[in-house]
């Protein structure tokens, strides 16, 4: 039998920015970490919310009261290291028994020294959060003293942080991982995707569907993506405030006319503001499995998977671009398209997995349109 780590019962606590606390005890690593304190309402995929990009600069409460269950194994990944700032659970398992497990979630969380608490009412912090919005805390081992509670206080603006910068790829690559960037090859449809924070689940699903995937930094100039004569480009998720993000919004600016486009979720909010749209910032934002949103022209409602605190105003996007999809929760803006140019967004992932995958024919949609525009 598989000899787990087990933690020590150490006191540890989550504080907010504005003094309210809730104490449990440590696992993962014994540090103090900071970030804006989110929830998600999701049952299982605690490996892939954990991995997701979108969450750098972001403490993860869960909702759903049990999480380390199956453990973490080698495969479900959607980046390469773990990306939250920290994690609050209710309970975690000590002795996972998935299959396939290589490690607890407490050593996982510990191998990468990122902090967490169990033990606390993860219900009664989410209520905390819907009703006075998302804002800064940390997590620490210390006594709650002055000191503690003060430095919580002068935390940094999440979104006052360019998030994407320290999370997107610093060199192009190909998918699956390639040393270099290959000739292209005119038997598939090249899609290139810039990372903003992709998950890997985007690339699986292209790669899956024939196309050939390069994927390139955020940083990238509009000249040097067209140089790869792509057959069409994804604008990917990630994370921040998308209005911080003018060199991305630039780039897609210069290219929305050139080569047809999907954005997806941070990639949905930068075409909007391409298109000179404005986005705000949501009260405690949408993270979960399951969020319905209406396709507005068929008037089909889908399940869909979703992590982002930001939202697009319908009232700013110019004449030639139409909301596609809302959110039947809060009426929120969650698709848009332009009315005679190849382009496409959506703000609810797609690519999601575990989530419902009833959403991949967003792809499918993407790669015809993309398709049909190829001269």
């Amino acid at each position: 039998m598989t000899q787990w780590t087990i933690p020590m019962l150490n006191p540890a606590h989550l504080i907010f920015e504005n003094g309210v606390n809730f104490s449990g005890y440590s696992f993962g690593a014994s540090n103090w970490s900071s970030g804006e304190v989110v929830f998600n309402t999701s049952m299982t995929g605690y490996q892939e919310m954990l991995t997701d990009p979108s969450y750098a600069g972001q403490i993860v409460v869960a909702t759903y009261p049990l999480m380390g269950n199956y453990g973490i194994n080698d495969t479900d990944f959607e980046s390469q290291s773990i990306q939250v700032a920290g994690l609050i659970v209710r309970e975690h398992c000590l002795e996972p028994s998935g299959t396939n497990s290589s490690s607890t979630l407490h050593e996982f969380l510990s191998s990468q020294n990122i902090p967490a608490v169990s033990g606390v009412d993860t219900r009664a912090i989410t209520r905390h959060l819907r009703k006075n919005g998302v804002m800064m805390g940390c997590i620490s081992q210390d006594l709650l003293t002055e000191n503690s509670m003060s430095k919580t206080k002068s935390l940094y603006s999440y979104g006052d942080i360019n998030y994407v910068s320290q999370v997107s790829t610093s060199k192009s690559y190909s998918w699956p991982h390639m040393k270099n960037v290959p000739d292209k090859d005119y038997s598939k449809t090249r899609i290139l995707v810039s990372d903003y924070g992709l998950k890997y689940n985007i690339l699986r699903i292209l790669k899956s569907k024939g196309c050939e995937v390069l994927v390139v930094p955020a940083d990238i100039s509009a000249a040097k993506l067209l140089e790869y004569e792509p057959d069409g480009i994804i604008l990917s998720p990630g994370p921040g405030d998308p209005q911080i993000l003018s060199l991305q919004v630039e780039t897609a600016k210069s290219i929305i006319d050139k080569v047809p486009i999907l954005g997806i979720c941070l990639g949905n909010q930068i075409l909007a503001h391409a298109f000179g749209g404005k986005t705000f910032k949501l009260k405690f934002g949408h993270r979960g499995a399951n969020h319905p949103v209406r396709d507005i022209e068929s008037g089909a409602v889908h399940i869909t998977a979703q992590n982002h605190g930001y939202a697009i105003d319908p009232d700013t996007l110019p004449a030639d671009v139409e909301v596609s999809h809302i959110n039947l929760n809060d009426f929120t803006v969650e698709g848009i398209r332009h009315k005679s140019l190849p382009v496409i967004g959506i703000q609810y992932h797609s690519e999601a997995s575990p989530g419902p995958r009833d959403n991949e024919y967003v792809f499918n949609q993407f790669i015809e349109m993309v398709e049909v525009s190829k001269p």
